[in-house]
């Protein structure tokens, strides 16, 4: 069989695809997120969908983590 390397971990080649769509993936059409791996066209969809890398993948904001931590609120 065939493998890829994509940010340091090996694939199947057939086992490359995106999270969101499950299509086969190549070294030029993907995008990494947080160990996650993405079509170039739903990583853009889903960063358009709320505006942030967080939220748009169904995580929690980074802001709030911060302010979490900080045990500070926006006003």
């Amino acid at each position: 069989m065939e493998r890829m390397a994509a940010d340091k971990l090996i694939f199947h080649k057939t086992c490359f695809c995106c999270k969101h769509c499950k299509k086969k993936l190549s070294h030029q059409s993907y995008a990494p997120l947080y160990g996650e791996f993405y079509c170039v066209f739903h990583y853009q969809q889903l960063f358009r969908r709320k505006g942030n890398y967080d939220e748009g993948f169904g995580r929690q904001q980074h802001k709030d983590r911060w302010l979490q931590r900080n045990g500070t609120d926006v006003i």
